[in-house]
Formats: C-alpha cells, structure tokens, sequence
C-alpha cells in the first residue's frame, strides 16, 4: 500500500522570448539522455533554450528518476530556481522557490512499504545490489554501487534494515543480467502492488503503484491550471513512456529504442545533436 504526504501547499544564443505567451504549456523534461549527454555534459543551446522556454511563461518541469539531490544541480546550471520538479520517477516532487533557505520544499511525497518487493527480488537476484532513498540525504544499501552511480551521502546496512520505514523508491542493480533477462524476471514474480522500470543497465526502480512521471506530471498540469492540449513532454527512457503517452505531444529522443519511440507522437533528433533544443524552440 502506498501513501501520500503533502508537506506544503504550494551554438547560437536562443534570445529569451517576451514574456506572455498565447497559451502557458506544461513541459515535462527528462534529464539524462535528453538534456544532459551520458556523460554529464550540458550544452549552452539545451541551457538557453530551457532559459528561454521559461522566460516566455512556460511552466518547464525537471522530471527524471534522479533523485533531489541529483537534481538541484541541473536545475541550477539551467537557471531553473523557481516552479517544479519531479524527482524519482514521481515519487517525489519539489517546488523551487529561491526565497526558501533551501531553495526548495517538499510538495509531494509518494512512499510505499519495500518490505514485499525487496524479498521477492532478493530471492530472484541473491547477488543484487539493493538501495533505497533517503530524500534529500542519499540512500540505504545492502552493498555500496559503482562510484558515481548513486548520489548523496551511502549508508550500508543489513537487507532487512532497507525496509524499517516506508520508502519513495528501490532500486536494484544486478550487473551480470541483461536488461532483457532482468524485465522478464519482474514480469515472472509479478510485482502487482508496486510499479517498476527497468533502466539502461541491469537496472531497476521500484515505486508505489501508481506513481510515475505522468501522474506526477498531471497532478501539477491540474494544480497549474494548464490544459490538457498544451502538455509536452520530452525523453528517452523507458521511465519516459507513461510520460511520453500523457502528453499532448510526446517526444522522443532520437537516439531512443523502438518501446519509446513507440510511446511518443514524434521523434526529435540524438542527445548528440541536441533533440531537445528543437522542441524547446518550437514552443509557441
């Protein structure tokens, strides 16, 4: 069973365009492999664009499987200090409010009891790596991951410790399966009461039913005031797809596989060629 908390109520230079456009659109964003290379590297067109997105009075929305603390720092090298974010596939999102101590506040929190998945995987995966998230801290882990995989602070600790409280998200990593083998694995054991994605690698993240970028996404779409017609939404995960399928106009990537493309209404072009400037652009 999942719960909710709601702590608050609340190249060539893209030119910002005059504020007040005919209609504000929500756009929901991917970060890595749609605005940032597989390398980290942000360009200077994906940063003026995004920038000049929001000066037109666009509600551009950060949503990734990052968490918090992965994602203050890009929204601070694309200039993004208020609005929103949705972090964690979902499970968690933030306003951005650059008068707060933090520069941010929790505004919804989506947890669930990892105690049922976590024995169900560890049964499958004995040799997994298993971590769940601490927000705005770090994570809990059975086994420290590769450097640079997880961000803030590590703490291991004992398998049955990872489920002592109720948690945003899970994820395991088991590098010796491939994606293909580790998605049939989770189909086969049937997580009926959480949903689930499985990433790049052998890699999966574990949320409560229900809760993905999309419906944290129509949530603020709702909140904002934002018709449905003008949604937007740009990726290249299979984490996108229920994204991608919400929106008015789905993206995807160009570099993205045939699953994504086949969620999205059009396909913009590669990470290497900057796809999302295209559609940033293109907004009214």
């Amino acid at each position: 069973m999942s719960s909710a908390v709601e702590p608050s109520a609340a190249g060539s230079r893209v030119e910002p365009a005059p504020a007040g456009p005919a209609e504000s659109h929500l756009v929901g964003l991917d970060i890595d492999g749609t605005l940032l290379t597989h390398d980290g590297v942000l360009s200077a067109d994906v940063q003026h664009a995004a920038a000049a997105a929001q000066a037109s009075g666009h509600h551009v929305v950060l949503a990734s499987g990052r968490s918090l603390t992965a994602m203050t720092p890009v929204a601070e090298l694309l200039g993004i200090t208020s609005g929103w974010m949705v972090c964690s596939n979902g499970a968690v999102t933030v306003r951005l409010d650059p008068a707060l101590p933090r520069g941010w506040e929790l505004d919804q929190v989506r947890t669930f009891d990892p105690e049922p998945a976590l024995r169900l995987l560890r049964d499958e995966l004995p040799g997994a790596r298993f971590a769940v998230e601490d927000i705005g801290v770090g994570f809990r882990l059975n086994a420290l991951f590769p450097d640079g995989e997880l961000d803030g602070e590590h703490q291991v600790v004992d398998f049955d410790q990872l489920w002592a409280r109720e948690v945003t998200r899970v994820i395991v990593r088991s590098p010796e399966h491939t994606p293909d083998q580790f998605s049939a694995m989770a189909a086969r054991i049937g997580l009926d009461d959480v949903t689930y994605a499985v990433g790049w690698t052998a890699w999966m993240d574990v949320a409560p039913r229900g809760v993905t970028k999309a419906s944290a996404l129509e949530r603020l779409r709702e909140r904002l005031g934002v018709d449905p017609g003008a949604t937007v939404a740009v990726g290249d995960g299979h984490n996108d797809v229920d994204m991608l399928r919400w929106a008015a106009r789905g993206v995807a990537m160009g570099h993205a596989d045939d699953v994504v493309r086949g969620a999205a209404d059009e396909v913009t072009g590669s990470i290497d060629e900057d796809g999302a400037v295209a559609v940033l652009r293109s907004l009214p």
